[in-house]
């Protein structure tokens, strides 16, 4: 998963660019950035894995969130319980609170975030 891994490293290149306070990043807009590139790293790690795994082409790719959960159905979820629920997680704290709301910008939580995303990218290698 080598794209898939760029876009989170680039999501921490971001991160290391912003002020911190007591652990408080201060400027949101940046870390808002970066919590949608590590989002787009699930989503490439997902489309790399369907198409050198699965054989699908570009054109077949998931176009939404909820393709995506169709795909992690059919293709992943019955090899691992467990990924329908991280995707979920990872859905809601990277896309929905970090980069859509921007609710998270305190460093320990964004550090945690980025572990999880990439415990996630490792796991459909």
């Amino acid at each position: 998963m080598p794209e898939a891994l760029r876009y989170l490293d680039n999501a921490k290149e971001i991160l290391k660019t912003v002020p911190i306070e007591d652990n408080i990043y201060t400027d949101v807009k940046p870390v808002r950035e970066a919590f949608g590139t590590a989002y787009l790293a699930i989503l490439e790690a997902i489309n790399e894995y369907l198409m050198t795994k699965k054989g699908l082409t570009k054109k077949e790719l998931p176009k939404s969130v909820e393709g995506y959960r169709t795909a992690l159905q059919k293709h992943l979820v019955i090899h691992n319980g467990k990924l329908m629920r991280e995707f979920e997680s990872l859905y809601d704290t990277l896309h929905i609170a970090g980069y859509y709301r921007g609710l998270l910008y305190n460093t320990e939580l964004v550090k945690d975030a980025f572990k999880s995303a990439k415990v996630f990218i490792e796991k459909i290698k």
